[in-house]
């Protein structure tokens, strides 16, 4: 079974086949660095970060190109010309700082962010203030094919230019003028056309180009980018469902409309995250950054598992209790693999690896048909618990036991939600995050062993019973007691 993606152009499930034999150029829409990005964002992030370890898992080669947005991006952005003000300079306002000092720190905070959510690292993190001269140079090139035009203090992109246009979001212009807020505009050619490059003399970050001392249009930024790194046409470009309409829609025009490329072939959009009953966003004050989280005792590991079991395509509500169970599910894999590694150091038999491979042989089908399937990740979740629940009965050798940890780390290659070796939050931690932590309850189960050697019953029952409340399976064997949790 090939891979299937719903393609947003498209509106249906397609085939996935690359420009390029064996690699994939992939661009994500990354972060407006004005402030922390919340976990909305990070779930369209992530998503693409699945979409590349699977893709990798299949046997291709990604290049992935994340840009970081540090200037005209303005506050008013759901209309094609946005409106307000450039979020980064009210961010400096703000904090009483310079724009280039909060475009760093926010920066910084995203890697720092990125990081703890285990995203592998992109090829590059374009910023948008050091690709100027490409925007430029396409803003000429649309210019010359008079899709674009210069009137007042601005350059905007000629909508009537471009009869595609709501291509991707199924709007069409008189829809557009209609239902959204679009005033008339005497510098425009129609109320609709958006700014490619806008001068104005009190902008704090400017540069000189051929119709005077400016800066860029949100639209044309990642436009420039994703040709500078990707060429003219590319495979895969990702985001979040809010930018399919205005950001993506103008980015198809500006990048289609100077000739006859398609620009990117399959778009992929991340459904919304809702908080609260609403869309999680920082205009609504609704939202959670991953440093809200760690204060809670939560791991980004917890927040990533928790993020990714929800199917891209589905609108998924956020909340703690919801990261808690995400902190369970992974600390069962966890006990799993532990428990693996303790297993007596002795050859498996025949019957035992071939049991094993089998039921490996079958899990990993499974795995990839799910995630074939429009990356159906409940399905490939799924078939990672079954297997550990399989594997717990074949497994009784260390030989066994290191064959089901190899083939639990290749499926983490695509989850990604048990890198390192931090088994489980401890302390206050641990407590925040649903439960007792594994060392202490590999204390209770030494304590339970202790007792029982010493014909202490009582006692030994006693912290039974209490493992038992607390979903501790325990099995007893010559080398000691292992236990993990129920389900």
């Amino acid at each position: 079974m090939a891979l299937r993606l719903y393609n947003s152009l498209t509106k249906k499930k397609e085939d996935f086949e690359p420009l390029e034999a064996g690699k994939v150029r992939m661009y994500n829409c990354g972060p407006t660095v004005y402030s922390f990005a919340h976990i909305g964002n990070f779930a369209s992030f992530l998503m693409a970060d699945l979409l590349r370890r699977y893709l990798e898992y299949s046997g291709y080669v990604v290049e992935q190109v994340m840009n970081i947005t540090d200037v005209g991006h303005l506050t008013e952005d759901d209309l094609a010309d946005a409106q307000g003000e450039d979020k980064m300079e009210k961010a400096a306002k703000a904090e009483q700082k310079t724009v280039w000092e909060i475009a760093k720190y926010y920066e910084e905070t995203f890697q720092e962010d990125r990081k703890d959510l285990n995203l592998l690292d992109a090829a590059c993190y374009p910023r948008a203030t050091d690709h100027i001269p490409e925007m430029i140079e396409i803003i000429e090139e649309l210019m010359e094919h008079d899709m674009a035009y210069e009137s007042a203090d601005q350059v905007y992109f000629s909508i009537d230019k471009f009869p595609q246009y709501g291509i991707l979001s199924g709007n069409t212009t008189e829809e557009l003028v209609a239902g959204q807020r679009v005033e008339k505009d005497e510098n425009k050619r129609n109320p609709l056309d958006f700014t490619l490059w806008k001068k104005d003399e009190k902008h704090l970050m400017q540069w000189d180009s051929p119709w005077g001392r400016g800066f860029p249009g949100w639209h044309i930024e990642c436009s420039a980018m994703s040709r500078k790194y990707l060429g003219d046409v590319f495979d895969i470009h990702t985001g979040g469902e809010d930018n399919i309409f205005p950001h993506h829609e103008c980015e198809i025009a500006q990048s289609c409309g100077g000739g006859d490329r398609i620009f990117s072939r399959y778009w992929v959009h991340r459904r919304h995250i809702f908080s609260e009953g609403k869309k999680m966003a920082k205009s609504a004050g609704n939202f959670y950054t991953i440093r809200d989280l760690r204060d809670r005792g939560l791991t980004g590991l917890d927040v990533r598992y928790s993020l990714i079991s929800a199917h891209y395509r589905s609108n998924y509500n956020f909340s703690v209790a919801g990261v808690q169970a995400a902190s369970q599910a992974r600390r069962k894999l966890l006990e799993f693999r532990r428990n693996m590694e303790a297993l007596p150091q002795t050859e498996a038999t025949q019957e035992e690896t071939t049991a094993l491979r089998e039921a490996v042989e079958a899990a990993d089908r499974q795995f990839r048909d799910s995630l074939d399937d429009d990356l159906n990740i409940s399905g490939a979740l799924a078939a990672v618990h079954s297997f550990t629940t399989t594997a717990y009965k074949l497994c009784q050798s260390a030989a066994s036991g290191a064959e089901a940890i190899e083939q639990l780390t290749a499926w983490d290659g695509v989850l990604g939600v048990l890198d390192g070796r931090v088994d489980a939050p401890t302390g206050g931690e641990a407590e925040s995050a649903g439960g007792p932590s594994d060392e202490e309850i590999d204390q209770m189960v030494r304590e339970r062993d202790k007792a029982r050697a010493s014909k202490d019953f009582a006692k030994a029952d006693e912290l039974r019973d209490r493992l038992q409340d607390l979903g501790i399976v325990l099995k007893d064997s010559p080398d000691g007691t292992r236990w993990h949790h129920e389900g």
